[in-house]
């Protein structure tokens, strides 16, 4: 048994067939299918169904995946480990971040790779989040920390750092200011949302277009600072995201009719990488997962 017949196997079952597995990792379709085979016989067992137009996990398969997929991770994790050891990554990574981007974790590990790791040479871009997902598929970038609501594109690898439901922000004492709150509730209230493009606003208007209500903005802007400071200031109710409630005096109310969570993820191509955006996304996950 040998790895590259794990990565192929676990490929098949996640792309769904032979033909997109050998898209995904380059290799031939035949090449895969022969060592997928090989490695059944080395098991004694069937561990794909071929039969249907999607490939499936025989119950055999159902068991081996997760330990394959295991010792897969295992492998990665003392790759990185070592080259880190070596100081061997080089190479440009080119990484994406929603505009106004503030979280510790996440400039943190940004600052510290330049110190770790000099051979690799970092640019980091802002912009809203459709835009960073386009620019990761067509390979203009290798990662990005986007905004997003439901799904990300096709081809893009997302994990979530944040999901969670949308909020009503409103001053203490503000006539909204309750346990919790429909969207149907801010109807005559001025809205303050971010802009077309984030996750926040597909996620508010997508909710909205579920209950048949009009997903109106009245006061748009790019960071959430800026909707905020105008929430205590009264210029209207800051549709935000459940934790976006930073500054004295504000109230984040739940809308619990909210059909789209608003969720943040770290993004890239589900096609292969170099060892310098594996390093750096491998340690961005690790900060991200306890933000």
């Amino acid at each position: 048994m040998e790895m590259h017949q794990l990565r192929y196997f676990a490929a098949v079952v996640d792309e769904g067939s032979f033909t997109a597995a050998a898209n995904r990792l380059h290799v031939s379709q035949s090449g895969i299918s022969t060592q997928v085979a090989k490695l059944e016989r080395e098991l004694d067992q069937q561990l794909l169904d071929r039969s249907g137009r999607r490939v499936q996990l025989t119950p055999a398969g159902e068991a081996v995946l997760p330990l394959a997929k295991n010792a897969l991770a295992t492998l990665d994790a003392i790759q990185h480990t070592a080259a880190e050891f070596a100081d061997a990554v080089r190479g440009r990574v080119r990484l994406g971040m929603i505009t106004g981007c503030s979280i510790p974790p996440f400039l943190d590990t940004v600052a510290d790779l330049g110190r770790t790791h000099p051979g690799i040479e970092l640019s980091l871009h802002e912009g809203h989040s459709e835009l960073l997902q386009s620019q990761v598929l067509s390979g203009a970038l290798d990662l990005a920390l986007i905004g997003y609501a439901g799904e990300v594109s096709p081809g893009l690898e997302a994990t979530v750092v944040i999901d969670e439901p949308l909020a009503a922000v409103v001053p203490a004492g503000h006539p909204l200011d309750r346990a919790e709150l429909q969207l149907q509730d801010l109807r005559g209230e001025k809205i303050l949302c971010l802009s077309a493009g984030t996750g926040i606003r597909a996620a508010y208007e997508r909710s909205c277009a579920h209950l048949g209500l009009d997903a109106r903005v009245d006061i748009d802007a790019s960071s959430p600072v800026a909707l905020l400071r105008l929430a205590e200031r009264g210029a209207g109710v800051a549709v935000l995201s459940a934790s976006s409630a930073q500054g004295a005096g504000l109230r984040a109310v739940p809308l619990t009719d909210a059909a789209t969570y608003a969720r943040l993820g770290l993004i890239a191509r589900r096609d292969q990488q170099s060892p310098a955006v594996r390093l750096l996304r491998a340690r961005l996950r690790k900060a991200l997962a306890g933000s």
